[in-house]
């Protein structure tokens, strides 16, 4: 197994361990020699590293017959689209997808720990391309590029009625972030139900 393999196995194990995803959701790593590396379609929380494989670009996995996530296309597209992201992170964080469903109350940076929540989109909203209809998964290249469209440089994108997708500079950036995107909108909630927060805009 490759270093990528193991690294991609631990931060599912650990993202799990953390309450940022749930039985669902899932991890990436830009592969050097074009594509990605995911796991199989399972449970986080039990991937190891033989369950990870190399997607092409388009996000599919070539020469094995395992099923691929149905989402992979929020990395594909991603990755297309920011040559800057190595690492992707989507969770379906219960903190977080309240404020998903909230045009009027964005996600703020609460601590010196979640400054890079600073620009983000207001959520986006997959009826715009799926119609009212949809099941609010990204389950196209199409769907994929409207999302990574909707995120432009940002670091975290939150997606309406379904969680969040967040980038990093390398894998371990990215866990980091997931983190303290879930943490942060915890934090949010509690001082709102108190106060109003008081909230830098600076970087």
């Amino acid at each position: 197994m490759t270093e990528v393999q193991n690294d991609i196995a631990l931060a599912s194990r650990v993202l799990y361990a953390q309450g940022v995803l749930d039985a669902f959701g899932h991890v990436s790593v830009r592969a050097s020699e074009g594509g990605f590396w995911m796991s199989r379609s399972m449970a986080p929380g039990l991937v190891t590293a033989p369950d990870v494989f190399l997607h092409d670009a388009d996000g599919e996995i070539t020469g094995n017959e395992v099923r691929p996530f149905l989402e992979r296309f929020i990395h594909a597209e991603i990755y297309r689209a920011r040559p800057d992201v190595m690492g992707i992170v989507h969770s379906h964080s219960p903190s977080v997808v309240p404020f998903s469903v909230l045009q009027d109350v964005p996600l703020r940076p609460m601590c010196h720990m979640c400054g890079f929540l600073h620009g983000s989109p207001v959520p986006h909203d997959i009826s715009g391309i799926a119609g009212d209809a949809s099941d609010l998964l990204i389950r196209s290249r199409s769907m994929g590029e409207d999302l990574a469209r909707h995120m432009g440089d940002a670091n975290v994108v939150l997606m309406r009625g379904h969680g969040f997708t967040v980038v990093g500079r390398s894998l371990r950036e990215a866990v980091f972030r997931a983190v303290w995107t879930e943490r942060g909108a915890h934090l949010q909630q509690s001082a709102m139900a108190m106060g109003t927060p008081q909230v830098s805009d600076r970087r």
